[in-house]
């Protein structure tokens, strides 16, 4: 059997159906609260209905008389846990606020009892009936309330090292002919994945076997292994698939390490469930931010200066931050840059990583700006970005490995229909509905990190790839089948693939948008290997003993050069030379740039991400160009938004089908940033309102009628061996900005506060 070398690197992949399409469609897909455990016992949360304060006592009488009850665990007998970092200062953790550790509470919601029961029933009726007695304080809750500290994000986090800038911002925006000044505003949302946060723990003598939704096992099981004062290898997170995730299930939780000492204190598994509402509390959101632009500009729309203030809101514990003006500030050419990001602490629990976390408030904040701008300048907003569109950005003059901005927006504005649009708010209109058209820059860093991989090859041609990504939704079972299966020149239906497990070889967190780039890369090399190694096995052994001095490694040996030259391989004919019926070969790919023990570090459980503003002397971003229609009744100023349109070009696309269905996600997820989605926070006690999905509000197919995404062809030779951008967080970058923006073109009024609802609205 004969199998072509493998094609020249194309920039669309096949559109294949999911791998795990069928899986999941039928039930199939296990996830983490599914696995069946040998006798459990379930425990519900009791969190705090106090923000500040402490604990002065527990009722537990009434909870204990509960037919099945087994145990209840506070502060007074729980096994205090060790602490961890936080994962912004080079730990695991969402949090450094450890439940159950003291009679402190720092925020509403927090754990402060877990019932253990026979049912999950028992367990929930006997934790409403768990009295606690507070001794309360008056909560900080966001900004403006008393008692919130604010200082200047750099140096109070490791991830967060820089304001940019450049040249002289204040005088150049004195001098300049056109000057813009705004503030804007984002809220608390949350993530409310499908899949609820749940932890189930196993103990099997000295070994712990957790089953949890994560975005990084490595990470959660050399977190909870420190927690629990234990060897990280006796430790096995699993978890096949995640229902859902954008960010909320990266870190350690500080539930995890609770279950797992009581089932080990019960020898029993313990299986937990968190309800939608603890959801809100337990784990991380995105927090609130506040904006201040200030741009100047030449008369035909060059800017010459620009400063971005941002403001977000974290807890007392920790000072987690996104500072998005690594991006705003490197969008445009501009001589003249300035930033600062400030750190405003109330009694919250902490926030965390939200799909595009630094990018869609602060892009918001910079595009809505930039259409201002455009506006005062009687400009075509498309115009004004192509007059500021740069090859280079100008904090440090590193040039874009690839930048295809314009290119999106041409592409868009013709499946738009942007010629269209008429400029003067309120020109177009139906019956009673206002029609305006608005549009926004979309844009994510490019970023990856080390990652391991085992392929298995069969002389049968079938082949088993084994490395522990995540799949969160997002198809990275079915890209990973396809990597393997392009390089392996066998069929994608031959491919099978295991991810989820610790015991696998590691990958990083799935987050940053870098999975597709950092697995495939990774599985692509190993299956080099594996090709080469066939190779080899076909070359007459004189031809090796000859050439022995030229063989300096992959690529340069004689079996090397027969691969590149595009010489067919005989399967058949290198297993019967090589004595076997497999192949199989283990590799580390590490990406240029990365630390020297980014390696050594994934496996306990860190990831040194590379990219974005600084990828080996350049800048790596993907990029989109995002259209909003929106039709606004005069009368009732309902909005609606019967068109979204996004063009987008991220380096190859893996698999067109499983891309689209992300963007069209990010799109529909930007409408609702921008309309729908807001923690509603009852300030005077710190606490949130809407925690639930019949109050938090999230659209539906009646609010997107027609939700349209163009994928450009692009080819960047200067990021990874895939070739891949990363595209997951992109669709929802522009999206509020591009909305705010056809608002505006509708009604005439600017909305600077999300989320924009009818009562805002003042046609």
């Amino acid at each position: 059997m004969s199998t072509a070398a493998p094609a020249p690197k194309a920039n669309m992949g096949q559109p294949v159906p999911r791998y795990d399409g069928v899986a999941k469609v039928t039930g199939h897909a296990q996830y983490a609260a599914d696995v069946p455990l040998a006798n459990p016992a379930y425990a519900y949360l009791v969190t705090s209905s106090i923000a500040k304060g402490r604990i002065d006592g527990f009722d537990l009488a009434e909870a204990k008389t509960m037919r099945g009850v087994i145990d209840i665990f506070t502060h007074e007998n729980a096994e205090k846990l060790k602490e961890i970092k936080f994962f912004s200062n080079g730990g695991y953790a969402s949090t450094t606020i450890v439940p159950l550790n003291s009679p402190d509470v720092a925020h509403e919601g927090e754990i402060v009892a877990v019932v253990v029961a026979d049912t999950f029933e028992a367990a929930r009726g006997a934790a409403h009936r768990v009295k606690v007695k507070y001794t309360a304080e008056t909560p900080t809750t966001t900004f403006d309330s008393p008692g919130t500290t604010s200082a200047r994000a750099k140096g109070q986090n490791a991830v967060f090292k820089e304001d940019p800038k450049v040249g002289d911002f204040a005088n150049a925006f004195d001098q300049a002919e056109v000057k813009f000044t705004a503030s804007y505003e984002t809220p608390t949302q949350h993530h409310n994945p499908m899949e609820l946060f749940a932890t189930s723990c196993v103990w099997n003598g000295d070994q712990l076997t957790i089953y949890e939704p994560s975005q990084f096992v490595y990470g959660l099981k050399n977190g909870v292994a420190q927690q629990l004062g234990i060897d990280a290898d006796k430790v096995r997170v699993i978890n096949a698939y995640v229902g859902g995730a954008f960010g909320s299930k990266g870190s350690t939780t500080p539930r995890t390490a609770i279950i797992a000492s009581i089932a080990r204190r019960l020898n029993r598994p313990v299986k937990l469930v968190a309800s939608r509402d603890q959801g809100f509390t337990i784990a991380t959101y995105r927090a609130e931010t506040r904006h201040d632009i200030q741009i100047g500009a030449s008369r035909d729309g060059r800017l010459v200066a620009l400063r971005h203030e941002g403001g977000e809101i974290s807890s007392r514990a920790d000072a987690y931050c996104v500072g998005g003006t690594k991006t705003t500030t490197r969008l445009y050419a501009c001589p003249n840059v300035d930033s600062l990001v400030s750190i405003v602490r109330a009694d919250r629990n902490t926030p965390g990583f939200m799909r595009s976390p630094p990018e869609v408030p602060y892009v918001f904040a910079l595009e809505s700006a930039m259409d201002e701008l455009a506006a005062e300048l009687q400009m075509d907003p498309i115009e004004l970005r192509r007059v500021n569109d740069t090859t280079n950005e100008p904090i440090s003059g590193k040039p874009y490995t690839s930048r295809s901005l314009m290119a999106c927006f041409d592409e868009g504005a013709k499946a738009f229909g942007w010629d269209k649009r008429a400029a003067t708010p309120k020109s177009m209109s139906d019956g009673d509905w206002l029609i305006g058209y608005g549009c926004a820059t979309a844009c994510y860093p490019t970023q990856m990190g080390a990652a391991a991989a085992r392929v298995r090859l069969q002389r049968d041609g079938r082949a088993r790839v084994e490395i522990a990504g995540h799949d969160l939704g997002t198809g990275a079972y079915t890209v990973i089948a396809q990597a393997a299966a392009e390089r392996l020149g066998i069929p994608y239906e031959k491919v099978s693939v295991s991810l989820g497990d610790s015991r696998l070889p590691p990958a990083p967190v799935a987050g940053g948008s870098n999975s597709t780039a950092s697995t495939c890369s990774a599985v692509i090399m190993v299956c080099d290997q594996i090709r080469h190694r066939l190779f080899q096995a076909l070359m007459p052994k004189e031809t090796l003993a000859d050439k022995a001095k030229e063989t300096v490694g992959v690529g340069q040996t004689p079996a090397s050069k027969a691969e590149q030259s595009g010489q067919p391989l005989d399967r058949d004919k290198a297993f019967d030379a090589l004595g076997v019926s497999a192949v199989e070969e283990y590799g580390e790919w590490k990406p240029e740039g990365a630390p020297k023990d980014a390696l050594q570090a994934l496996h306990n459980g860190i990831v040194r991400m590379v990219g974005g503003p600084d990828l080996g002397g350049k800048i790596a971003y993907a990029f989109g160009a995002e259209f909003v229609e929106v039709r606004v009744n005069r009368f009732t100023h309902e909005i609606r938004t019967p068109r979204l349109v996004g063009a987008f070009a991220a380096g190859r696309i893996m698999n067109p089908r499983t891309a689209r269905s992300q963007l069209m996600g990010g799109l529909i997820w930007g409408m609702s940033s921008a309309l729908f989605e807001a923690t509603e926070l009852d300030e005077r006690y710190a606490r949130y309102v809407n925690d639930n999905l019949a109050d938090y509000l999230v659209p539906v197919n009646a609010d997107t009628p027609s939700v349209d995404v163009i994928l450009l062809s692009e080819t960047d030779e200067h990021i990874d061996p895939a070739g891949v951008k990363g595209l997951g967080e992109l669709g929802n970058v522009g999206t509020a900005a591009a909305v705010c923006n056809a608002i505006y073109n509708a009604t005439g009024q600017r909305i600077r506060k999300l989320p924009v609802r009818l009562e805002k609205i003042e046609v």
